[in-house]
């Protein structure tokens, strides 16, 4: 079996003798047509992801076609069926799992990440780690899982409609908790360093308002919103600098919630955080319920993944496409791998 193994740091590797996937009792095989490649990834080749052991083969963004369902037909899993993947492998036994909170498992294990993905042929994926994407294209079902990452976010924070709040990034995850905040009925402000980024938040995940963090962010953000500042901030940077910044930007009372993850130490002013009682709140991964709500958002027209997908190689191509990627100048917003 052919596939792409991250044997080190900055070291890709094409296998073209990987095992083949054997599938065990309500699990199924299947065959990978679409690999989304996230900040995880490039954290990862660039050899500053936490939680990451090598060798390793990425990829968590799926979809694909189910090859071999056997015993996963009890779960309603057929051969032939358009699916994607639910990558976050949970214990099912801890306390996170037992309350529903699955995406934190006490012992989570990653496809792409803790254990080796979707950057091959074929994988074996648990029945219940799929969704069938009948209606949706493969480039569509590979996008429900970055999307539901932002949609986690929304509904963890209880966004109410006509509430005001600021995403700050307008990377893949920002867009799609922008998106989902407008969905939620939320007027939304991005916050970028990057013009064209901003302009693309406003055509794409429809922001009511921008603002460059470099050019007087709190000024601007205090005349959007009238002196209140937003009652929801979500930081998506994945930066420590933002993410002890972004403490200045909630209302009394507010929320913020970081949804991108940084292998470091962050600080904040506590006499401030406790004079405004704000809320933080971590968002990891996300549950089948976001994944559900994304799907329905696509298929209802409402989340358009043809302009969030800007990048595209194949299997053999994507090794030598991947340091480009990085470089901001190749404006990459989603990068795909087509098998």
């Amino acid at each position: 079996m052919r596939g792409i193994q991250l044997s080190g740091i900055n070291e890709w590797q094409l296998r073209d003798d990987l095992p083949e996937p054997v599938p065990g009792a309500d699990e199924a095989v299947v065959r990978i047509r679409r690999v989304g490649i996230c900040g995880t990834d490039m954290h990862a080749y660039r050899g500053n992801q936490p939680f990451f052991t090598y060798p390793r083969i990425i990829g968590h963004e799926l979809s694909g076609i189910v090859e071999q369902a056997g015993s996963a037909v009890r779960h309603g899993i057929q051969t032939g069926d358009p699916v994607a993947v639910i990558p976050y492998l949970h214990c099912g036994e801890c306390v996170a799992c037992r309350s529903g909170k699955t995406n934190c498992c006490v012992s989570m294990r990653v496809l792409g990440v803790h254990a080796d993905g979707g950057l091959c042929e074929r994988i074996v994926v648990p029945a219940t780690h799929l969704i069938k994407t009948d209606g949706l294209s493969f480039d569509q079902a590979a996008m429900l899982e970055p999307l539901a990452i932002g949609a986690h976010a929304v509904r963890r924070s209880r966004v109410m409609r006509g509430e005001t709040v600021l995403v700050i990034g307008a990377g893949p995850i920002g867009l799609g908790v922008m998106a989902s905040a407008k969905a939620a009925g939320a007027n939304v402000i991005a916050m970028d360093v990057n013009e064209e980024r901003l302009a693309f938040c406003q055509t794409w995940a429809r922001a009511d308002h921008t603002v460059h963090a470099f050019h007087d962010p709190h000024g601007h953000i205090k005349q959007i919103t009238g002196g209140d500042y937003p009652t929801v901030v979500f930081d998506a940077t994945g930066n420590a600098q933002s993410m002890e910044i972004s403490f200045d930007y909630p209302a009394s009372g507010g929320t913020l919630v970081f949804v991108g993850l940084v292998k470091s130490r962050i600080s904040f002013d506590d006499a401030e955080f406790h004079r405004r009682e704000l809320t933080v709140m971590g968002s990891r991964n996300a549950t089948r319920e976001d994944f559900d709500r994304v799907k329905e958002a696509m298929l209802a027209g409402i989340i358009d993944v043809g302009p969030y997908i800007t990048h595209r190689a194949s299997l053999d191509t994507m090794t030598g496409e991947f340091d480009r990627w990085l470089d901001p100048a190749a404006k990459v917003i989603k990068a795909i791998v087509e098998l």
